[in-house]
């Protein structure tokens, strides 16, 4: 947690000299800057990392959702493909049929 912690400092630093904001960027997340204490400090800095934790849990779950959903319907397709390759290999092989039986008089 710790190191979590000391990531998410290292990120928000860099992200503050290299991009100039007026306002907070992320709605939820709370300016522990106006704190003076440490422990009240830190304490805002964790409740900060636990909400982008519970917002980043959200959106790992909503991508793997679609991911599963792609996947599905990717699985569909590929089995709908395979039913119109072996309907054509059909309808071919039954032309082929055809022009062997009934050769063409000139």
């Amino acid at each position: 947690m710790l190191l979590r912690l000391t990531a998410l400092l290292a990120l928000l630093a860099l992200l503050g000299t290299s991009v100039p904001s007026a306002a907070q960027d992320i709605r939820g997340l709370e300016v522990c800057t106006a704190e003076k204490a440490m422990d009240r400090r830190t304490s805002c800095l964790q409740s900060n990392v636990e909400f982008l934790q519970h917002a980043m849990d959200k959106q790992r779950r909503d991508l793997q959702g679609r991911l599963d959903a792609a996947s599905k319907e990717a699985a569909a397709q590929k089995a709908e493909l395979a039913a119109i390759r072996a309907e054509l290999a059909k309808v071919q092989a039954e032309l082929a049929d055809m022009k062997k039986a009934k050769p063409e008089k000139k």
